[in-house]
């Protein structure tokens, strides 16, 4: 509130000759013009405030040599129109990232441009954009020919003009964190720049004219994509500091080592093999994170030189294990070893002497089905299930894999672990995660000697130990304070066990019981590999609540509960054991492990409100979306997304969808069921393999996409009409694991209702082959396209496939393989009709390639590859159901 803003500007002097507070003030006062500065950055509403003055001092403003504004004020625009009236102002700045997102972020400026007459501010020496919305650089900035010092960091810059080089003056420019692909040659004209910041672009190279800029003393290329760069820097005798780190170099000049003024050459995370002796041995330079010396390429490398091993690079593509539709292959292993990368990111390396005899390895990713993938509690899932076969063989040497994982929203307090199913029961393996320097991925890295079924989850930190009969003591990693004695003769033969710890923040227990008096230790989950429990008591250490001391406590109010290892019911166990207080702990003793919970509070049911807390931390706020393809409302993409990331997702979406709002908050379990009903005359091909009883079937996962993107119809004839329909969402069967209280609560139909949407198709087209009047006798060739094992599209698939096509065909025509005179005769065979023109070129390619095996994978490949991922996952889809039925027709015969 200004008033209070007011107050606390007050005892600061930011009182105005009008006897109003500064900080809500209708105006300013003239302290603030002192010495013709005027710093409007700091307030909310700076832009207003600089109207306001400029109308009522127009005199003064004028006169103003520096002035600040926030690119984030939405007067910004109404502003701009007044700078060219600055003509004294010498330094200005008009940044972003005074304001925040909900994650914490600098949020970009507004600023795409600046007026031209802005060229016109002759004393202008001090530029400052950085932090804004640039994804060209405003023309006008190469007419202010008194320029010093140009900052755009953190703007989206793909290129700088090709006469840059007008800004004569400029000794200081700073683009740091732009899109850069490539810098103007005139570059090169600037002869009196001395500190150029290029750090985090996307520049592949420099121009030769870079070694012209001979009064550069700080030059910073570093997070780029350089491979190399020119022998010309060796002509910047004035440089102190070249920073190159985190580039793609695999050599670098050695004249840069006689550069006489060189204090800091940092050469760090490259991909450099071998460094020229004078650079290497230079006490200023940085080489850590090279590959120095290495005679075998690292995984992120490219094809191994003569004598090493064997690398694979199945097919090409990007990074798609985590959330990909199914994929699947093979590749042999020799005696001799080798390094295999998947085209889903997945790499492996078979050590030399790890398979006897030449091994076919088959792999495939597949969807992850609760059913079949026990999440634990608190567990969250990271990727999607990787089989590897033959199951069972045992390899003579650790085979070491790399799977990719989406990265959780935090790893504080949890850990990623690779589980591998043993064909009775998940286990967890020991695993070293890592991030992929070049791809920004994050991996998880173990080692195996039999495969079978793998993937990824993010779990609570366990801490584990072996306790023998002597006895030991165990802390937990995540809170040191929580402790665990074992004194010696409390086992007879050595058992292991496992330590786990939640912490639940007191502004988690509040939001959830509604009552600032509860609070809570953090939770205790401990288990054991043996049924039986201790010979003797087991000593469990547990900090206090917090704002609970031994000082003030009212032991009435503290209750230690017990609860099963599935969370269903919750004990008040504080009369059965016996609880001693220091000043920061409780301490009590127990024969038997499962969750033990310290809370705080006046209430005297405690397990009721501790089931329903534990409950809740599991559970994931979520909201609903339905959009329509802008170009083709018929493609309706359907998503769960977790309530923090649904207005990323709208933005990434937005320029190729339209829809409705979201739905309202809804809370989920990881893992849990639900469906998709299309409701009031909109309807879906029921011969789907994930639709059930006429709805879509989904599974959530909270950092998995929970996303399908479907073909939908009327099927009635609405004479033309519009209809207007809806989407809603279900929950399905309830879980085994939701606590019972929730269970209670979801039973009967109108209980399982989530949410809906609206879905509008406008006047529907006839379908082609219904209506044969508007293709004029066109035919269509009987087609089989792949074969009975793989999966066959027929004729009638194509035809679906061609009615969704839409203005792509001739990008997809070309990444089919068509060339372009072909396309163009197509186009002019069939001018003025769309439809015969996609007709035209997508059975012309079947034809042509009807006999090749690989054609329906080079359709797919080619929907990809053409932005049109809708289609691809249909025809994926229609492949798979031909291979379900192919497979159940070969077991009806007994094949």
């Amino acid at each position: 509130p200004v008033d209070e803003m007011q107050k606390m500007a007050e005892p600061l002097g930011l009182r105005d000759e009008c006897g109003e507070g500064a900080l809500g003030a209708p105006a300013l006062s003239g302290s603030c013009l002192a010495d013709n500065r005027l710093n409007l950055d700091v307030y909310p509403d700076g832009c207003c405030r600089f109207l306001q003055l400029f109308e009522g001092r127009q005199g003064e403003v004028v006169q103003v040599e520096f002035l600040r504004l926030s690119s984030n004020d939405r007067l910004l625009g109404t502003t701009l129109g007044i700078l060219p009236h600055l003509k004294h102002v010498k330094s200005l700045v008009l940044k972003g990232g005074h304001a925040r997102d909900e994650f914490g972020s600098c949020q970009h400026g507004s600023l795409t441009s600046l007026p031209p007459d802005v060229g016109n501010l002759r004393c202008l020496t001090h530029l400052d954009l950085s932090f804004n919305s640039l994804s060209t650089l405003p023309s006008c900035i190469l007419h202010l020919t008194s320029l010093r010092a140009l900052l755009v960091s953190h703007n989206s810059l793909v290129a700088l003009p090709e006469d840059f080089g007008n800004l004569s003056k400029l000794t200081y420019f700073s683009a740091m964190k732009n899109q850069l692909k490539h810098l103007p040659q005139s570059i090169g004209e600037l002869a009196v720049l001395q500190d150029l910041d290029l750090s985090e672009n996307a520049l592949e190279f420099l121009p030769e004219e870079a070694g012209n800029l001979h009064s550069c003393t700080d030059l910073d290329l570093s997070g780029n994509r350089l491979s190399s760069i020119p022998d010309s820097l060796a002509n910047l005798k004035s440089l102190r500091r070249l920073h190159l780190h985190s580039n793609l170099l695999v050599t670098v000049p050695a004249s840069l080592a006689s550069l006489p003024n060189l204090s800091r050459l940092d050469l760090q995370n490259n991909c450099l093999r071998a460094v020229p002796p004078e650079i290497q041995t230079s006490p200023f330079v940085r080489l850590r994170g090279n590959p120095l010396g290495e005679t075998e390429p690292s995984l992120q490398a490219d094809e191994s030189s003569a004598g090493g091993l064997r690398r694979l690079f199945l097919a090409s593509g990007e990074d798609s294990f985590i959330h990909s539709c199914i994929s699947s292959g093979s590749f042999t292993v020799t005696s001799e070893g080798c390094k295999v990368v998947l085209a889903c990111g997945i790499h492996f390396y078979f050590p030399p002497g790890a398979a006897s005899d030449p091994l076919q390895i088959y792999f495939r990713t597949l969807a992850p089905d609760p059913q079949w993938v026990k999440l634990r509690h608190h567990d969250v899932l990271l990727s999607r299930v990787l089989e590897l076969q033959p199951h069972g063989v045992k390899f003579q040497q650790e085979v070491q894999i790399w799977m990719p994982y989406a990265s959780p929203q935090t790893l504080h307090q949890r850990e990623v672990v690779v589980r591998t199913f043993s064909g009775q029961s998940w286990s967890d393996l020991r695993t070293r995660g890592e991030q992929k320097r070049k791809a920004k991925k994050h991996v998880a890295h173990c080692s195996v000697l039999h495969f079978s079924w793998f993937l990824v989850v993010s779990r609570l930190v366990q801490n584990e130990c072996k306790v023998p009969a002597e006895g030991t003591l165990l802390f937990s990693s995540v809170d040191p304070n929580i402790k665990v004695t074992f004194p010696p003769g409390v086992t007879e033969e050595t058992r292991s066990v496992k330590l786990q710890v939640l912490p639940v923040s007191a502004e988690e227990i509040e939001e959830i019981t509604a009552n600032a008096g509860c609070r809570a230790s953090p939770l205790l989950c401990l288990s054991q590999d043996s049924l039986v429990d201790f010979l003797r008591p087991v000593r469990i250490q547990l900090p206090l609540p917090p704002g609970v001391t031994g000082l003030n406590l009212d032991r009435s109010r503290l209750h230690l509960l017990h609860g099963d290892l599935e969370g269903q019911t919750w004990d008040d166990i504080t009369n059965q054991v016996v609880l001693e207080f220091t000043h920061l702990y409780a301490v009590f003793e127990v024969t038997h492990f499962s969750w033990y919970w310290l809370w705080y509070t006046t209430k005297t049911y405690i397990g009721g409100i501790a089931k329903k807390v534990y409950e809740r931390l599991r559970m994931y706020q979520v909201n609903f979306i339905a959009l329509q393809r802008k170009k083709d409302p018929e493609q309706v993409l359907l998503q769960c997304v977790p309530k923090h990331k649904v207005d990323p997702v709208l933005k990434k979406l937005q320029d190729r969808y339209r829809g409705p709002e979201p739905s309202d908050m809804v809370e989920m379990f990881e893992g849990e069921q639900f469906f998709a009903a299309f409701e009031r005359g909109i309807s879906i091909d029921m011969d789907r393999p994930d639709c059930v009883d006429g709805r879509l079937s989904f599974i959530f996962y909270s950092h998995l996409k929970n996303m399908k993107e479907i073909y939908v119809t009327s099927p009635v004839d609405r004479k033309g009409q519009a209809v207007k329909g809806q989407v809603s969402f279900y929950r399905g069967a309830v879980p085994e694991s939701i606590p019972e209280d929730a269970s209670r609560r979801r039973k009967g139909p109108d209980s399982l209702w989530l949410a809906t949407l609206p879905i509008k198709l406008p006047r529907l087209k006839p379908r082609w082959g219904e209506n044969p009047g508007p293709l004029n006798g066109f035919s269509f060739p009987p087609l089989n396209l792949g074969n009975a094992e793989t999966g066959y599209l027929t004729q009638a698939n194509l035809l679906s496939i061609a009615r969704r096509v839409g203005a792509d065909w001739q990008t997809v025509g070309l990444n089919l393989g068509l060339t372009y005179q072909q396309i163009e005769r197509i186009g002019y065979n069939n001018r003025e009709d769309l439809d015969k023109q996609i007709l035209d070129m997508l059975f012309s390619w079947a034809q042509q390639n009807s006999e090749d095996p690989d054609c329906v994978s080079k359709l797919i490949a080619a929907m990809k590859e053409s932005g049109r991922e809708d289609i691809a996952d249909e025809v994926e889809t229609i492949i798979e159901l031909g291979r379900q039925k192919y497979r159940e027709s070969i077991r009806r015969v007994g094949l």
